[in-house]
């Protein structure tokens, strides 16, 4: 099943896309999936991102061929940091560079959406407390970053954080290709086979840190291959069996 948000004449819903066409739900979907009686034509809809998250919780080096690419060890624990929700943009949205910064990344990532209230959870039951799974790109500004010696100011301008184009609740993480491409070329693509830390283990881990509601989302790490953006770029971000999300880049 496909989640995806909408919105119609200023009016902003949830809706299952099929063929094309998006039936609208009833209410939220975190508490229960039913279907209404309003349906749309994709083309009428403006996409917007599949969920409005309290908190981005990102894990960092979890792929082991970014981790070498770095020359750094593989972290004893997952390194973990928050990106605020005024980041999130949408599908087909633009990333904004900002003036601050000469060196902005894009980062492929699995983004795992929270659907229930998520507290020490251990590994066995993560599951249970998933609604689904969409494409995240933590875009960074590197030298910011670098200069800083933190990550907070980096990671968290407005537009840093696309999420979509939908969310997908039935995708078994633990062997799929993330790839991206910029401008049509691919300089990302690697399998969550890859990941130091799985979902059921990052789930775990950071709920027993903060509380998930639903709607939160924890990105998964990005893989080796991270460049960086200019203006008039066109960037994708393509996980196996979710789709395609794709953003341009302007100053």
């Amino acid at each position: 099943m496909l989640i995806g948000r909408y919105m119609y004449k200023s009016q902003v819903f949830y809706g299952m896309i099929a063929r094309n066409r998006v039936t609208a739900l009833a209410g939220d979907p975190f508490q229960g999936i039913q279907p209404g009686d309003r349906d749309y034509p994709l083309e009428e809809l403006v996409v917007m991102a599949p969920c409005s998250p309290t908190k981005a919780v990102c894990v960092g080096l979890n792929y082991r061929d970014h981790a070498e690419e770095l020359n750094l060890a593989v972290p004893e624990e997952p390194v973990l940091f928050l990106k605020p929700p005024t980041a999130v943009i949408g599908h087909g949205e633009s990333i904004i560079l900002p003036l601050s910064s000469r060196q902005v990344d894009y980062e492929a990532e699995l983004a795992v959406v929270i659907g229930r209230l998520c507290r020490r959870v251990k590994p066995g039951e993560a599951r249970d407390y998933i609604f689904g799974y969409t494409c995240a790109n933590d875009v960074t500004a590197r030298d910011l970053q670098r200069k800083d010696g933190q990550w907070t100011r980096a990671k968290s301008f407005d537009t840093f954080l696309p999420l979509g184009p939908y969310i997908v609740n039935d995708l078994d993480p633990g062997d799929v290709t993330v790839s991206l491409r910029l401008n049509g070329i691919i300089r990302q693509k690697s399998s969550t086979e890859n990941l130091v830390y799985s979902v059921p283990e990052l789930v775990s881990f950071v709920s027993g840190i903060m509380t998930l509601v639903p709607g939160d989302i924890i990105l998964t790490g990005t893989p080796g291959g991270v460049g960086f953006l200019s203006t008039g770029d066109r960037v994708e971000v393509e996980i196996e069996g979710i789709g395609t999300l794709s953003n341009g880049v302007s100053a």
